[in-house]
């Protein structure tokens, strides 16, 4: 058995094959490949801006024959590793292991041992090393439906490799479903939509394409003063801002992004996209330029019928007034319409400690169809351990 950090191009290779190698052998997994670019990017220094506030390493495991067998990757990124912790917490992610403790253990030891020399004394896990909507948390129901864009999809085994070492429960997320042409929204979900419609100091409109600067200065705004109050949050640079808007800017869909302002100040929004894994799947992981032809093509000739909630967020004082309700309202006179082409949303990331969030889609008539774990590991394993707290 061979642990090597993933210092060479040959071991980057090997670093993405072990999730193929492993769901190849997990009967009827619904595993689709993410896009090596996407991986790879996380641990590029020139394109993950958290780079500039911590560090990130990986390491993949062979077995005797040389063949991949799992991997993980440790970080830490010290705007956050304090932030509401009683001790400073770094991050373990990308973990991928075949059906075996011994082996999971390694490579546990191999990332807390690491986050130790950095001074660390916790980790959580199975964690992205940047903002929290891609690749977050252990996969504990809904293995029967395909994964969303970026999102961890692992066999059901995994979590039992986790809480075996000793890692425990730290929160639940959320994924919602709900199919567009259902029945309409409740009539009290109306009610408290209507009150903000009429009045005129509130505008409420989806995003032009034309304006992303703008828009991008704008979420950067509601983000950090609605998002940064939550542990495990870093204020977003404006680096960071204008990097997501580049990311998406290829697949956007106007319709699907939302902002809401008071007397022109930017106050909430909510941004959606089409469910990349759609097209991703027919790509085995490649955007070289064959895929990009092929992305291109599919992106043209198929009609995508899913579209992947991402994030909501609304300034502090205006949270409790039906923003959000009224947002959803006016973007649901799009949604409703025959042309619509999106027949499913889901939306990502609803962390069981926002009960404020569940309420809105629940009340969206949307119901829950994957659970995600985020655990916590002490590395003092005497210290009391608590989970997250709710956020009122």
């Amino acid at each position: 058995m061979q642990i090597s950090e993933v210092n060479s191009p040959a071991l980057v290779k090997l670093f993405l094959k072990v999730p193929q190698k492993i769901h190849a052998q997990i009967l009827n997994s619904q595993w689709i490949r993410p896009l090596d670019r996407d991986v790879e990017m996380i641990f590029n220094p020139t394109q993950n801006p958290c780079f500039q506030f911590g560090e990130c390493t990986r390491w993949v495991m062979q077995d005797d024959r040389g063949e991949p067998v799992g991997r993980i990757a440790a970080f830490y990124d010290h705007r956050i590793t304090r932030k509401g912790n009683k001790q400073p917490t770094g991050g373990i992610g990308f973990f991928e292991c075949v059906h075996n403790y011994d082996y999971a253990r390694l490579l546990f030891d191999t990332a807390v041992n690491w986050l130790k020399t950095k001074g660390m004394q916790a980790a959580d896990a199975s964690i992205n090393f940047g903002d929290r909507s891609r690749w977050w948390g252990v996969l504990v129901r809904g293995f029967e439906l395909e994964p969303t864009y970026c999102s961890n999809y692992n066999p059901p085994y995994y979590a039992s490799l986790f809480e075996q070492y000793g890692f425990q429960l730290y929160f639940k997320q959320y994924t919602y479903q709900r199919f567009v042409h259902e029945a309409g929204l409740a009539e009290k979900f109306y009610e408290k939509a209507q009150r903000l419609l009429k009045d005129k100091k509130y505008k409420f409109k989806h995003i032009e394409i034309a304006n992303l600067p703008k828009y991008a200065q704008d979420f950067r705004t509601i983000y950090n003063a609605s998002w940064v109050k939550h542990l495990g949050v870093s204020e977003m640079t404006e680096a960071e801002a204008q990097a997501q808007v580049r990311r998406l800017k290829p697949i956007m869909d106007e319709r699907l992004i939302w902002f809401a302002y008071y007397d022109d100040t930017p106050i909430a929004f909510f941004v959606m996209i089409p469910e990349l894994n759609q097209i991703v799947k027919r790509l085995n992981g490649k955007l070289d330029w064959l895929g990009k032809l092929k992305f291109f093509y599919y992106r043209k000739t198929f009609k995508n019928t899913k579209a992947l909630g991402l994030i909501i967020g609304v300034l502090p004082r205006f949270q409790g007034r039906g923003v959000e309700s009224a947002m959803i309202a006016e973007f649901s006179k799009i949604a409703f319409q025959s042309d619509f082409p999106y027949l499913e949303l889901q939306f990502n990331w609803v962390g069981d400690f926002l009960p404020a969030m569940i309420r809105v889609y629940e009340a969206l008539g949307a119901k829950v169809c994957k659970v995600h774990h985020t655990y916590r590991y002490l590395f003092d394993r005497e210290a009391p351990f608590e989970r997250m707290p709710i956020l009122k």
